[in-house]
């Protein structure tokens, strides 16, 4: 048996480039974790997105060689599956995405933009700084067969300086759950300055438990905001409901 089967036949069939790509990586993935893709389900289609299976394990192997020294940051958060992810990706069919560029941060296994290509953003630029998120994020791209509308790249948003390798601003820019980390807040503003287009939007989507005001009013010095809720009602594995709500942030050039 393979050690990455597929769950759900719905899935748009990878190129043969793709798969081939596919299969490198995925070997390179299996050095550290079990893994399994899983479906998920968005309006009428069905993508397939990289699960750890040996996540307790993998843990523990970096408790034991002393790597986790800030948990925010060193554990593999970027591997779960952030239901704000979802819920922002959905909410931007809501600002005409086709035509549009869209650049993800912060980006994880990259469920937002694997969303957002369903919905027409015609270029996507997915990103995080951290190489392992990179890899799973480029191996759900390829399983989906959206290579040609995904770009996944290695970027860091406090550099101070605009990055040369993305001339052209985004018409869009979005992140979910990246807030969380205060040391990120002047940096990612002066960032979203540097390279959303003129009437451009950026998007954060935060669980209204980790909502961080601060954020919202150094934005204000730079861009008009608008912030909205949504309510949603998650099953967990028990299937017992939970009723969370998410802020949807909005910058906009005044």
């Amino acid at each position: 048996m393979a050690p990455y089967p597929t769950t759900s036949p719905a899935v748009q069939a990878p190129s043969e480039q793709e798969q081939q790509k596919l299969d490198l990586l995925l070997q390179k993935i299996c050095t550290d974790f079990t893994v399994e893709f899983e479906p998920l389900h968005v309006d009428d289609t069905v993508l397939e997105v990289l699960a750890v299976r040996n996540m307790q394990a993998h843990v523990d192997k970096l408790l034991q060689r002393k790597a986790i020294r800030n948990p925010l940051k060193d554990l593999p958060l970027w591997a779960k599956i952030w239901p704000g992810s979802f819920v922002l990706g959905r909410f931007l069919r809501k600002y005409a995405p086709e035509g549009k560029s869209l650049l993800e941060l912060g980006s994880g296994c990259g469920v937002l933009s694997l969303i957002a290509a369903r919905y027409g953003f015609s270029h996507i630029l997915l990103t995080d700084a951290v190489a392992q998120a990179l890899m799973f994020a480029e191996a759900n791209v390829l399983r989906n067969g959206l290579s040609e509308r995904i770009t996944v790249a290695r970027l860091d948003v406090t550099a101070p300086w605009r990055d040369t390798r993305f001339p052209n601003a985004f018409d869009v820019i979005a992140a979910s759950e990246i807030l969380y980390l205060d040391d990120l807040h002047h940096p990612l503003i002066k960032f979203i300055d540097r390279h959303l287009a003129p009437g451009g939007k950026a998007f954060f989507c935060t669980d209204i438990a980790r909502a961080k005001p601060r954020f919202a009013k150094l934005a204000a010095r730079s861009f008009r905001i608008t912030e909205g809720h949504i309510g949603v009602t998650a099953h967990d594995n028990d299937n017992d409901s939970q009723r969370r709500i998410y802020s949807i942030l909005i910058l906009e050039r005044p």
